[in-house]
């Protein structure tokens, strides 16, 4: 019989932590879409304050995962880019999206959860 030992992963912990941070896995989705500027950001997160989205930006800029570039326009233009980094997350991203719409239920619906391979739902 085998025993369980926890093994602690930092990284993982560090992973989880950084994208798991109120809107930030949203935001991260707006990025991987295309998204490029703080207003098209903003408006595709209903709900989200401009102080918190600009924390949040400011925050993936120091992790390595954003690059903010300020554009010589008139008014001055500013770009939000993922960096190779960022982009790296694009599948863990996706995998997390897809998990959601199997198991979670949408907004306004009744909060069930579809039992693996029977398709039958179970009051949660």
């Amino acid at each position: 019989m085998s025993t369980y030992e926890p093994d602690f992963c930092p990284r993982y912990h560090q992973a989880v932590e950084m994208i798991g941070r109120r809107w930030a896995g949203v935001i991260l989705r707006e990025l991987l879409r295309g998204a490029t500027h703080f207003r098209q950001i903003s408006a595709a997160i209903p709900d989200i304050t401009d102080k918190l989205l600009s924390e949040r930006l400011k925050r993936f800029e120091s992790e390595g995962v954003v690059e903010r570039t300020v554009l010589p326009t008139t008014p001055v233009t500013i770009e939000y880019r993922l960096t190779d980094k960022g982009r790296a997350l694009e599948a863990a991203v996706r995998e997390i999206s897809s998990w959601a719409e199997t198991w979670l239920p949408a907004e306004g619906e009744p909060d069930t959860v579809q039992l693996a391979r029977s398709g039958s739902p179970a009051e949660a």
